[in-house]
Parts: structure tokens; C-alpha cells; sequence
């Protein structure tokens, strides 16, 4: 089944229900965004498109992401939506390694992939097809293409243990799975209900726009393009019933800006919070200041948005014994998942005990784009393989305890240490580097860089460094220039150590 079918059917069911929203403005209605996508598919088509074909997205949240994402669907392409943070490098890496025949951006991001951009993936920058007053007038909308159910649809690029990233192979199944989760555990979404999109389309918020498409919901991108408090409480009190997807970093700011302003915030509905660590602390301030609207999600790009969940209800049981530990954890596994505590040797582990956290469903991923042998080891005997270390109590709440992987989580995106490490290591002044993450109140994490050079440098000129090679959320934050890595006999730096030197320093 191709999920544009979701799309058609709105497009029958609610017709002239607004989609799509640009602030407080309607874009289109759902017979129109069906239109738009149709139009676009035929464009796709008439460019010598296949179904399969894969097709990227460069650009920032704006109305036409979701129409050209849904007319590439119409079409029976491969979605891969690109972090519009990402340096243009980045960018070229992922649509080289995939194959992209085709990249859609804007302006800015067009610019970024230039002098980057693989020879055989063309950029579009103009899209005048989904208008069906200014597209061109020979353009008849195309029929949603024929796709089997375990066809790639999204193909989502994260990065592994070696920093370079792995496209993660999402099919219609993974899709329409997860799509149930969120309204059999998150929320129900009825027709008029509102979502919206501070957070980048191409990850978790653009993950928890079908549930709206599929009911009848308006997506909402703020005029802004990204998060403020103040927008986010206007956007809810004009559209009602109105949720959001938002990293640790969001919700602090919202708290922030929620706390200057006594009572509760009209329209509001919830606040899905995920993409990294809460701590307890700041989910009851959180809780205190914005009300009964809070739920938590994990998951991860092989398991999207779909692990377990601590929904509202759970949140609010304050009479509970156990409540403060029940905010700590991350919930219980979600309906579509089998979760379970594993040892190295793929061993269950009994409750109570530490261990890698395993999940198989509907939901996972049918493997990594291209990559066999990193399929193999993270998909075993059947079970997505984390890499996170956590534990299930006896009601079957789990709470993570740390990652077997050294990813740094910053506001919600992932760094990993290795790709900046390399990127400090072009420097010719740099002749040892080692980086980790180090706890911060906005953040949740930063980046710290400890630093061997062999001659004069300064931060600010690493700083630009690292500019001209990886994006700008994932530069060092600090850096401690040191004599020597701490390593053991064979060599390897001991992160451990230098974590522990980081609490030290900044206990004082």
C-alpha cells in the first residue's frame, strides 16, 4: 500500500478542512493538498522519475516540505529528508550515498549544496507544478503509483558508532505502525485538531504529522521557522486542541517563557517530549508550570518515535508511590513493540537488571541503505539491537541508565564525537583530539573538545575550523587544551577519564 492512499482519502473524507497552515494562515485544504501532491507526482514523472527512486529534501520547515514530500509519494519515491542544520557537505554525503536522482531545496540550502552536490542529483529550487493556477497547464495529476507494503518510503539518515551516517530503511509497514502508536498511546487526533512544527520536518516532527493527515488534522509551520515560546502559545490559542513534538530544549525554553505569564496556556493540548535525556528536575518544573499537557516518547531512527511511551495520565499520577521514579524512566514499551534487557550475548536479563535495551515489531526498521554488515549487527535473531543501556522495573517501566555508543544529544540533535574529532584533526595545529558531552541546564548535553596541540592555537580559530567542515550545532562548545590524553596500555583514550576531569572542572 502506497502511503499516499492516506492523502486520497482525506482528501474524499474531509475535503474542504484546512491541511496545511502557515502561522495562523490556512494554506490549503485537503483537496487541495491531495491536488498539489498528484500535480507534483506527474512533474516527478515527466522529469523521468521511477517509483524507487529516491529524492531528497533540503530545506527548512515551510508548506511545500509536506507537499512535495506527499507528491513524492503519489509518485512511489523514496523520501529522505535532510537536517536543514546540516553543512552542505553533509548534505552531498547523504544524497551521494543514497543515490538521489533528484534533491528539493530552498534558497539558502541550495546554496549550501553548491560546489557539493553529486553531478547526478539535480536541485529544485522552484516549484510552480503544485500550484494548479501557475503550474503549467499541460500538467494532468498523475495516480498514486503502486508500492508494496515492505517498500522503502522514508529513508532516514542517522549516524552510527563510526560518525558517518547510515541511511535507516523505513517502509509503509514501519510507517502506518507508528502512525497507530501515536494515537493508540500519545493521543487520539480528531478532524480540526492541530500540530504544530517548531522541530525539523525531517525528524521527529515531521514522524508525528501522519497521524494528522490520516484523521483529518491541520499541520501548522510557524511563520518564525523555528521555536518561541510566545509564538508556540499563539499558534495554540487560534488553532485549539493543539499539540507539539519538542526536544528537552524546547521545553525548557517554553517553561521559560510559560513561567513569565501565570496560568494555563489556552489551546494547548500536548507536549510530546523526546530526542533526549529529561531530567527529573525539569520534567516537574515543566509539569508545574505548562499543566496536565506532558508526555514522553523514546525511540530512534530504527524504531521510530516508537519504544515506549509515559503518557499524560501516568504523568499526573502524583498518589502513585513510585511517581518520581516513574518520571525519571522513560515509560513502558508501546503496544506495536516487544521490548526486553539483553545481555552481549543476546541473553534476557531479569528484571531489576542493567542491561541493552532489544525491541522487535511492525515498527523496526527493515535494515540500513546499503549496509549488510551494520544490518547484521544491530538487527539480531529478529531484535533491533540499541545500543542503549537501560533497565525494566517490575511493572515494566524502563529507565535508561546510559549509551553503550558515545553520542552526545544537544538540544534534541544527535552529535557524534568521532565526526568532530576528525573535523579538529584537519586543523594542522591539532595533533590529538577527544571529544564528549558534558551536562547542561539548556542543552541537556554540549560538546567539549580536549585538545593536544603542537602549536599555538586559540579557540576562536578552531571554532571557525570546524565552521568550514560540520554543521554549526555540532562545534565544541568548550575546549580544554591539555598535554596528553589520558589512554590505556593499548592506546585508546579513556572518555571515562575525561568526563570525570569535566565534572571536576566544572564542579569548581
Amino acid at each position: 500500500m502506497n502511503l499516499a492512499h492516506w492523502l486520497e482519502r482525506s482528501a474524499a473524507v474531509f475535503g474542504e478542512r484546512p491541511a496545511i497552515a502557515r502561522g495562523r494562515v490556512a494554506v490549503c485544504s485537503y483537496r487541495e493538498f491531495a491536488a498539489s501532491a498528484a500535480r507534483a507526482a506527474a512533474w516527478l514523472h515527466e522529469q523521468g522519475l521511477v517509483p524507487g527512486d529516491r529524492v531528497g529534501f533540503f530545506l527548512a520547515n515551510q508548506p511545500d516540505y509536506l507537499r512535495l514530500l506527499w507528491g513524492a509519494w503519489w509518485a512511489g519515491m523514496v523520501a529522505v529528508p535532510i537536517n536543514a542544520r546540516l553543512h552542505g557537505r553533509e548534505a552531498a554525503f547523504i544524497l551521494s550515498d543514497c543515490a538521489a536522482t533528484m534533491c528539493f531545496a530552498d534558497a539558502s540550502h541550495a546554496d549550501k549544496l553548491a560546489g557539493h552536490v553529486p553531478g547526478a542529483c539535480r536541485i529544485i529550487e522552484e516549484h510552480p507544478f503544485l500550484d494548479a493556477v501557475s503550474g503549467p497547464e499541460t500538467l494532468a495529476p498523475a495516480p498514486i503509483a503502486a508500492r508494496a507494503e515492505d517498500d522503502d518510503a522514508w529513508l532516514f539518515y542517522t549516524s552510527g558508532t563510526t560518525g558517518k551516517p547510515k541511511g535507516v530503511r523505513l517502509t509503509a509497514r514501519n510507517v502506518r505502525w507508528m502512525t497507530m502508536a501515536y494515537l493508540a498511546e500519545v493521543q487520539p487526533v480528531a478532524p480540526g485538531d492541530a500540530m504544530l512544527h517548531p522541530a525539523p520536518l525531517s525528524h521527529g516532527s515531521g514522524m508525528y504529522h501522519f497521524p494528522y493527515v490520516l484523521n483529518g488534522g491541520i499541520n501548522v509551520l510557524p511563520e518564525s521557522g523555528g521555536f518561541d515560546g510566545a509564538e508556540i502559545a499563539a499558534l495554540a490559542a487560534h488553532w485549539g486542541n493543539a499539540s507539539l513534538f519538542a526536544a528537552p530544549t524546547m521545553v525548557r525554553r517554553l517553561v521559560d517563557w510559560a513561567r513569565t505569564r501565570p496560568g494555563p496556556l489556552p489551546g494547548l493540548a500536548t507536549v510530546v517530549y523526546g530526542g533526549g535525556p529529561m531530567y527529573l528536575a525539569d520534567i516537574e518544573d515543566a509539569c508545574a508550570v505548562l499543566g496536565p499537557h506532558l508526555a514522553q516518547i523514546y525511540g530512534q531512527g530504527e524504531s521510530p518515535m516508537t519504544i515506549t511511551v509515559l503518557p499524560k495520565h501516568v504523568i499526573e499520577d502524583r498518589a502513585h508511590p513510585r511517581h518520581r521514579e516513574r518520571l525519571a524512566s522513560v515509560g513502558y514499551p508501546q503496544p506495536m513493540v516487544e521490548l526486553s534487557i539483553r545481555a552481549p550475548d543476546g541473553t534476557r536479563l531479569p528484571t531489576g537488571e542493567a542491561g541493552e535495551v532489544c525491541v522487535r515489531g511492525e515498527v523496526v526498521m527493515k535494515g540500513y541503505w546499503n549496509q549488510p554488515h551494520a544490518t547484521e549487527e544491530t538487527l539480531r535473531d529478529g531484535w533491533l539491537r540499541t545500543g542503549d543501556i537501560g533497565r525494566l522495573d517490575a511493572d515494566g517501566f524502563l529507565t535508561l541508565l546510559d549509551r553503550e555508543k558515545d553520542l552526545i544529544i544537544s538540544g534534541g540533535s544527535n552529535i557524534y564525537p568521532r565526526e568532530v574529532e576528525e573535523a579538529l584533526l584537519r586543523h594542522p595545529a591539532v595533533a590529538e583530539v577527544s571529544v564528549i558531552g558534558a551536562p547542561d541546564a539548556e542543552w541537556g548535553e554540549i560538546v567539549v573538545a580536549y585538545v593536544v596541540a603542537h602549536a599555538p592555537v586559540g579557540e576562536n580559530e578552531l571554532d571557525g575550523h570546524c565552521l568550514e567542515h560540520i554543521a554549526r550545532f555540532k562545534r565544541p562548545r568548550r575546549y580544554r587544551f591539555v598535554e596528553a590524553l589520558p589512554k590505556n596500555n593499548y592506546g585508546k583514550v579513556l572518555k571515562t577519564e575525561l568526563r570525570e576531569q569535566e565534572r571536576a572542572a566544572a564542579a569548581h
